[in-house]
């Protein structure tokens, strides 16, 4: 009356089934670490930038003093001597798009 040879052969199918994508998960899992790797380092040099950059501008201002009476690059020299007003500078850019004024309309 019940096909059970049928059923049979399809819950072993399934069975498989399970596993072939038990496998495909995995694999996935694998390769998508492995790929976020070059984020998670990126994110805690981020973090770590994030954590220093209030000090930034009183580094460097000294350092870029004795890296002039050095014999050091003029082009570090001129970074440092210049980097607190490019940090600046770059703050208020990024945190200037975040206000908006709102449009009256006609």
């Amino acid at each position: 009356m019940y096909p059970q040879l049928e059923l049979t052969r399809l819950a072993e199918h399934k069975i498989a089934l399970r596993r072939r994508i038990a496998g495909h998960r995995a694999r996935c899992a694998t390769v998508l670490a492995e790929a976020a790797q070059p984020l998670a380092w990126l994110d805690r040099v981020v973090q770590f930038w994030r954590r220093l950059s209030p000090f930034a501008p009183f580094v460097a201002i000294p350092l870029g003093f004795v890296l002039k009476r050095s014999k050091a690059p003029r082009l570090l020299t001129t970074a440092l001597r210049w980097g607190p007003l490019l940090f600046g500078a770059i703050r208020g850019f990024v945190s200037g798009p975040r206000v908006r004024v709102p449009r009256q309309e006609a």
